[in-house]
């Protein structure tokens, strides 16, 4: 974190390794220098609580970029393309017609009434650990769970989930803040992968349809009776991919990781299982999956002394607000008693995350059958994080269990 020059607010690279290890430091020393940082080109980063709750709200910013702007992030191919489609990157009026589309699809009711084949996924996972004494977090329960999840959601057969895995883990690298060269053509195979193959699945839903997500987006209308494109459907499954599973990957392994960094917290877990869901919150809190999103000024507005222009980048770094002492009591400390916790760690406002009920009942039960299967959990190695300071993410958790 540096500062050019008096009067200039320091400067955040996300990805310094120091950062990249524990952000939460640096994220104290920006917010103690003021509401802005300083990060890529005609960028900024919103690092205090009581802005980034209010931002994330605010109409004057937008989430639909410039073509150049994806470009730019994630290179000329299929990646860079798919990102003008989707969701997370259209403004009113196409995101409230996409959302409101998409939310009959991801409704509460259809996860609950998934939540006993969740159950019944976590077991099978945890079922080799009971012989072993011993597993991974990330690889062995972390990120295959949420891709079956989201799989099942979508009706997939379970022959096709581990084709279809390597495709979902390389469609995450495209949603870093800058994709490396290096991993650019890996991400548009995903996403041209991806694409035929849900795209060959639409067209057997549209004479057969049945339950499923896909099913519900095929057959969603808005208000004025309006559906969604094939074009849409395809690119907004293909995104449910990575929101399906990379936000509840990272809540799951974050979580295992604090966990056995706080056995106290484990403890106290594991006498009382009605915390679970207050587990999760804090986990979501404590360490953010997505430490920030970026927003385009769509006219000039106002972040403490400064006006910002339109045109500008903000990014609303959410894992530093998420550790605002002016917000929240005690926020370095881990505390799954944490009664009130408006974390912001699903965003906010018209682009709160849609799979945000999903995450949390996954993660859920995750934590309960991790503790009701297992009696003791501890460190079997240190933990290895990933490289990308957009997400917050392990690359592995090694735990010993015993039953």
């Amino acid at each position: 974190m540096t500062s050019a020059r008096t009067g200039m607010p320091p400067r955040f690279d996300a990805r310094d390794p120091a950062v990249v290890a524990d952000p939460y430091p640096t994220y104290a020393a920006l917010r103690a220098a003021g509401p802005l940082c300083r990060m890529g080109p005609g960028s900024w980063g919103v690092t205090r609580y009581a802005d980034v709750a209010r931002l994330v709200r605010d109409p004057r910013l937008g989430s639909e970029f410039p073509a150049a702007y994806h470009r730019m992030s994630a290179g000329d191919g299929a990646a860079g393309d798919f990102f003008g489609s989707i969701i997370l990157y259209r403004d009113p009026p196409e995101h409230g017609r996409l959302r409101r589309l998409m939310a009959k699809a991801f409704s509460p009711a259809l996860v609950r009434r998934l939540r006993p084949r969740i159950e019944q996924m976590v077991t099978e996972l945890l079922a080799p650990a009971t012989r072993t004494g011993g597993f991974d977090a990330v690889s062995d329960l972390a990120f295959p769970l949420p891709v079956m999840v989201v799989c099942a959601l979508m009706g997939i057969p379970p022959a096709d989930h581990e084709r279809i895995r390597p495709y979902a883990l390389d469609l995450s690298k495209a949603f870093a803040a800058i994709v490396p060269d290096d991993d650019r053509p890996a991400a548009d195979r995903a996403v041209e992968w991806l694409r035929g193959y849900l795209g060959d699945i639409l067209q057997r839903r549209r004479a057969e349809p049945g339950e499923d997500l896909l099913s519900r987006m095929l057959a969603a209308t808005d208000d004025d009776g309006a559906m969604l494109g094939h074009d849409e459907i395809v690119d907004n499954a293909v995104f449910a991919f990575f929101a399906g599973f990379e936000t509840t990957t990272n809540l799951i392994a974050t979580g295992v990781a604090a966990l056995l960094d706080h056995p106290d917290q484990l403890a106290l877990l594991r006498s009382d299982p009605t915390l679970t869901p207050r587990a999760v919150e804090e986990f979501l809190r404590y360490d953010a999956p997505i430490q920030g999103v970026a927003r385009l000024a769509r006219e000039d507005l106002d972040v403490g002394e400064r006006t910002i222009r339109a045109g500008r980048v903000l990014i609303l770094l959410l894992g530093s607000a998420n550790r605002d002492p002016d917000q929240f009591a005690a926020p370095d400390r881990l505390d799954i008693t944490r009664a009130e916790n408006p974390h912001l760690s699903f965003g906010g406002g018209i682009h709160h995350c849609l799979g945000g009920y999903l995450a949390r009942v996954e993660a859920q039960v995750a934590f309960e059958t991790l503790l009701r299967t297992f009696g003791t959990l501890t460190p079997a190695g240190p933990a290895r994080r990933q490289t990308d300071g957009t997400l917050r993410s392990y690359a592995s958790v090694p735990v010993a269990v015993r039953p």
